[in-house]
C-alpha cells in the first residue's frame, strides 16, 4: 500500500473525510474497547477463541487480516490485531445496526474482487495479490471509476481501524500521549525540539 504505515495514516486522517457509516463518538469507542477487553480476558481464562457477535467466522478472519495490513506491528508497538481492533469493531457493529450493511457489503466486495483476480477470497490470496488490490483502493484520487465501492469501503475501514487502535491502551502509548499532566516548573520548549525545528532558545 505504498509503504502506508501508522505515521502516514495519522496524516491521511487529516485529509480524508470519515464516511458517515463508520463515524463513532469517543464514548462509543471507549465502551467498545472496554467490552472487547472483557471478552478477550474471558476467552483467555477459558482458553477459547474470541467469538464475534456480528461478524461471521469468515468475515472476522478477513477483518483480522485487513487491520494488520493497515497498522502492522513495528519496533514501536504491536499491530491493530494486538491492540484488539477486530474485537473493537465487532462490538461497534453489533450495537449499531444502521452501520452493518456498509461493513458487510465492503467485506463482500473485497472477496468478489479477490475471486475475480485470483479465484480465491481475500484471506486466501498471496500478500502480493492483496497489496495489488489495496493499492487500487487506498488512494481515492488515483482510483479508477469502477473501483469506487472499494475505495469508499477501504477508506472508511481504515478510519475505523485507526479509531480503534489509537483509542486503545496500546495506541495511546504509541502516540506517547500524556494527557493533562501537572508541570510544577515550566522550563520552556526542550532544546532537542527547538533544534529539530531550526530554532534557538530565547536565552541565546
Amino acid at each position: 500500500m505504498d509503504n502506508l504505515n501508522r505515521r502516514t495514516l495519522l496524516k491521511l486522517l487529516g485529509y480524508a473525510p470519515m464516511a458517515a457509516g463508520f463515524v463513532w463518538t469517543e464514548a462509543e469507542a471507549q465502551q467498545a474497547h472496554h467490552q472487547a477487553q472483557t471478552a478477550r480476558q474471558a476467552a483467555r481464562k477459558t482458553a477459547a477463541a474470541f467469538k464475534p457477535k456480528f461478524f461471521t467466522s469468515h468475515e472476522y478472519a478477513t477483518v483480522r487480516v485487513l487491520v494488520d495490513l493497515i497498522i502492522p506491528r513495528d519496533e514501536r508497538s504491536g499491530s491493530a490485531m494486538d491492540a484488539g481492533v477486530p474485537e473493537f469493531m465487532d462490538f461497534m457493529m453489533a450495537v449499531q445496526p444502521a452501520r452493518q450493511t456498509a461493513m458487510r457489503g465492503g467485506l463482500a466486495w473485497l472477496d468478489r474482487e479477490s475471486v475475480r483476480r485470483a479465484d480465491k477470497r481475500f484471506v486466501a490470496v498471496t500478500d502480493a495479490e492483496r497489496a495489488a488490490i489495496l493499492d487500487e483502493i487506498s488512494w481515492p484520487l488515483r482510483a479508477k471509476p469502477g473501483m469506487s465501492h472499494g475505495v469508499a469501503f477501504f477508506n472508511s475501514f481504515r478510519d475505523l481501524t485507526a479509531s480503534g487502535f489509537w483509542t486503545s491502551k496500546m495506541g495511546i502509548e504509541d502516540l506517547q500521549y500524556i494527557g493533562n499532566t501537572f508541570v510544577p516548573e515550566w522550563k520552556g520548549c526542550p532544546e532537542e525540539a527547538l533544534k529539530k525545528l531550526g530554532l534557538s532558545s530565547p536565552s541565546e
